[in-house]
């Protein structure tokens, strides 16, 4: 890789760091290509990316910007995961390196916040923006439906009042 090539990489891994709200940096010894291929597929469909990049390319990369913290978390045969979405990264991250032990989660930033491993396998477990989303259509469909009962039970009382009136007179 010529240094021309070098400066581009680090220009869109520094875009893809700028424009994402959580990196992940995972440690990979020994994944095959086919995992590797995997990993991103997965990645992808949770709507993040998937990098191998050398140590200094991304320590330049990361410089001057809110995920400057991630230096220290480079050492050995580093990726990183860069999403929009904090949650659906985190659940792949962790979940692959769960049933892959060539892969290990070493840290994170999430908007300019250090995250250690704990910190990501605890916003693995939190429900998807999806999940989240069709609980909280839930929650304001069942109130709306609760007050057209609750609205509709006096008038059918009346009318049973009315009714009864009307049957004793």
């Amino acid at each position: 890789m010529d240094r021309s090539q070098k400066v581009e990489l680090v220009s869109t891994l520094r875009e893809g760091v700028e424009a994402s709200s959580i990196v992940i940096v995972t440690q990979q010894l020994g994944l095959t290509v086919d995992e590797v291929n995997d990993l991103r597929r997965k990645m992808r469909s949770a709507g993040a990316s998937y990098k191998v990049a050398k140590n200094t390319l991304v320590r330049l990369a990361v410089e001057g910007t809110q995920c400057a913290a991630l230096s220290s978390l480079l050492t050995g045969p580093t990726a990183i995961a860069c999403s929009q979405d904090p949650v659906g990264v985190a659940k792949v991250a962790v979940e692959f390196a769960n049933k892959n032990e060539k892969l290990k989660v070493v840290g994170g930033v999430f908007n300019g916040q250090t995250l250690d491993v704990k910190a990501i396998e605890n916003l693995s477990k939190l429900p998807s923006l999806d999940e989240l989303r069709a609980k909280l259509v839930g929650i304001i469909t069942t109130p709306a439906t609760r007050i057209a009962g609750v609205v509709q039970a006096p008038a059918g009382q009346l009318a049973r009042v009315f009714a009864a009136y009307g049957k004793t007179a």
